[in-house]
């Protein structure tokens, strides 16, 4: 008996780093649908996080970003940190971003990167594919839509200052903040960056901050409005961390079985976004309005 229950185990399939966690069944009939609405005139973009492992799976998830960029045509992706893990050569760069990217780069798409705790501060602001322009955060406008990228991992006297003057000044309809660690999650690795929070959360609030986005917790977690704001963190576009969420009444959506991205699209007051896991399928679509709309 022992002999069998032996084989039996030297026979079972292995569960490593390359495998793929199966989605959800109930999402599998969502596989390849796109659910936003592609309004015309609208601000289109994706959405990664804690990318840059240079391995299978982050492969398999700019793979399926293609796949949704061609029937979607997002403008550029936003990067929320941890963009090329380990060591910096050239190499790395190419290995953990301009090879599975590449699709995307080569059809024009442009990628806004933030920095994340293992992303190097003297190196990647200068690189040229990051759009940082060499520095550690910055601001961009699409259409009515004003991004504000921060350097959450040293949140200095200076960068404040020039939050709250950048935020100050905006006339964007929406202004949408995105930055390495979250100020809320449930996420049990990390979880919220209280400290962070207490210095951003009144300057967000004081100019009308509509959406954050963040990584870090290796997860995808939607919150309900905190302070009138929307929370999104998303951090398994590449790594992934798996049973780690304590579920609280303010987690309205929380994945935690694989890696995914997210799309975004808005359209005047509305903001619709689509989360979908390296198979395709979708874990979380819904639609918002801009605060302060009516």
């Amino acid at each position: 008996m022992l002999r069998i229950l032996l084989i039996l185990m030297l026979a079972w399939p292995s569960v490593g780093c390359w495998s793929q966690t199966p989605v959800p069944v109930e999402s599998q009939a969502s596989k390849g649908v796109v659910k936003l609405p592609l309004e015309a005139r609208s601000v289109r973009f994706a959405v990664i996080g804690d990318s840059g492992t240079g391995d299978r799976a982050q492969y398999e998830v700019a793979q399926q970003m293609k796949e949704f960029y061609d029937k979607i045509k997002f403008d550029f992706v936003i990067m929320l940190g941890d963009n090329i893990y380990g060591s910096h050569t050239a190499k790395d760069f190419e290995n953990k971003f301009e090879t599975p990217y590449k699709p995307l780069l080569d059809d024009g798409v442009k990628f806004y990167a933030s920095l994340g705790n293992h992303d190097d501060p003297n190196q990647e602001p200068l690189y040229k594919p990051f759009n940082m322009n060499g520095q550690r955060y910055y601001s961009f406008k699409r259409g009515d839509v004003g991004f504000f990228v921060l350097d959450s991992n040293y949140m200095d006297p200076a960068q404040l200052s020039w939050i709250d003057q950048s935020l100050g000044q905006s006339k964007a309809r929406w202004k949408i903040c995105y930055f390495h660690h979250p100020l809320f999650s449930n996420g049990k690795h990390h979880g919220s960056d209280v400290d962070l929070r207490a210095r951003l959360l009144p300057i967000f609030e004081r100019y009308g901050v509509n959406v954050v986005f963040s990584g870090h917790e290796h997860v995808y977690e939607r919150m309900k409005p905190q302070d009138n704001i929307y929370f999104f963190v998303l951090g398994n576009s590449a790594q992934l961390m798996t049973h780690d969420f304590h579920t609280t009444k303010d987690m309205e959506k929380a994945f935690d079985s694989d890696r995914g991205f997210m799309v975004v699209e808005i359209a005047g007051d509305e903001m619709f976004y689509q989360t979908i896991a390296r198979g395709g399928e979708t874990i979380d679509s819904g639609e918002m309005e801009r605060q302060g709309a009516k």
